[in-house]
């Protein structure tokens, strides 16, 4: 463990010198690890402990395009690539990586193939901090612990091909061997991660919904869309109402912000800007503070978990998902954006 400050709190965080490859090999080097599911997070984490030379098969349902996605990516079915029921038969570590919906439905069968001694592995918190809705409820003889990175398995897998890492968190939630954290820790470095850094599976859910609710994605989305519309009501054309919203903030400001932090970008602006940023920092904040308490509220009393359940087990999800995404997609501020990204250089 390496303790460091994080703005004057201390935190204990397990990076890559003190936990080597090499030892996350040796800790694993007896387990059959396989991958349930195939979709976000499943490539990308299955890929990379292939490539850092862990034993790893893939559990998917043929046909399907997860299945022909495994095959083009290098798992040779019955050698790498089996049903779900095989590779679970076959697993010692079981990474249990279909989504919330998913996990629920299967849950059943893989409870089925949770022997003694097993590791069950999540990349959320979600179907076990709300067992009450979900039913999944592991048995006691078994390790069980997530490793989440902080970022889509596409992100993990690109960083991890630049040699470079995702941060993580980590959480034991039960520890029926006596080596779960070691388990976690050493799949946490062998997919990739840049570090790791403790949590609780409650925290780790709670701290996903709201910040994919919010800033990350939904907040983000909401504020877009307001500027854009405020430029575009006041004779602001398409292409400068989504260059001053959009393309400026994803092309240059946060990768700014990412590398050096907020104030380095504040400190290299011009003095305009500094100026009017620093005054509307507060009102922003402020006004959006109350949105972001209700919606932790509603995340912490299940109640956002309940309509992702409700939702997203919809025989019709994938239409009606369809409808909300190209409402989006075929909005006047994202049909610009496609015209932007296409004038792009290179392109």
């Amino acid at each position: 463990m390496a303790i460091m400050d994080f703005g004057g709190v201390k935190e204990d965080v397990v990076t890559r010198e003190e936990f080597p490859l090499a030892k996350a090999r040796e800790i694993l080097a007896s387990e059959t690890i396989a991958v349930i599911g195939y979709g976000v997070q499943g490539p990308g984490q299955a890929l990379n402990l292939k490539d850092n030379g862990f034993k790893v098969i893939v559990g998917q349902r043929s046909p399907s395009k997860s299945y022909d996605k495994a095959v083009a990516d290098g798992f040779v079915p019955g050698v790498t690539l089996f049903s779900p029921e095989e590779a679970l038969e076959k697993a010692t570590v079981i990474m249990y990586l279909l989504s919330d919906a998913a996990q629920i439905a299967m849950w059943p069968t893989v409870q089925k193939h949770l022997t003694k001694g097993k590791a069950l592995y999540f990349s959320h918190g979600f179907g076990v901090t709300y067992k009450d809705r979900t039913g999944i409820v592991p048995p006691s003889d078994v390790d069980v612990f997530l490793v989440a990175p902080k970022g889509s398995g596409t992100s993990l897998r690109r960083l991890f091909l630049e040699g470079k890492g995702l941060n993580s968190s980590y959480a034991i939630f039960q520890d029926a061997t006596g080596r779960a954290k070691e388990r976690a820790l050493a799949l946490g470095i062998g997919i990739g991660s840049g570090y790791l850094f403790e949590t609780t599976f409650k925290n780790e859910v709670y701290s996903d919904l709201t910040g994919e609710r919010g800033i990350l994605m939904g907040a983000l989305a909401g504020v877009m869309e307001a500027q854009y519309n405020v430029l575009r009501k006041n004779g602001h054309s398409p292409s400068e109402a989504f260059n001053e919203t959009v393309e400026e903030l994803t092309e240059s400001l946060i990768k700014l912000v990412g590398e050096n932090g907020m104030d380095w970008m504040y400190a290299n602006t011009s003095t305009t800007a500094q100026r009017g940023a620093l005054d509307w920092r507060k009102p922003f904040r402020d006004a959006t503070a109350p949105v972001f308490e209700e919606l932790y509220a509603r995340v912490k009393a299940g109640e956002e978990a309940q309509r992702s359940i409700d939702t997203n087990s919809q025989p019709d999800y994938r239409v009606k998902l369809e409808a909300e995404l190209a409402e989006i997609r075929d909005s006047e501020m994202w049909q610009a954006g496609k015209t932007v990204r296409s004038l792009r250089p290179g392109k």
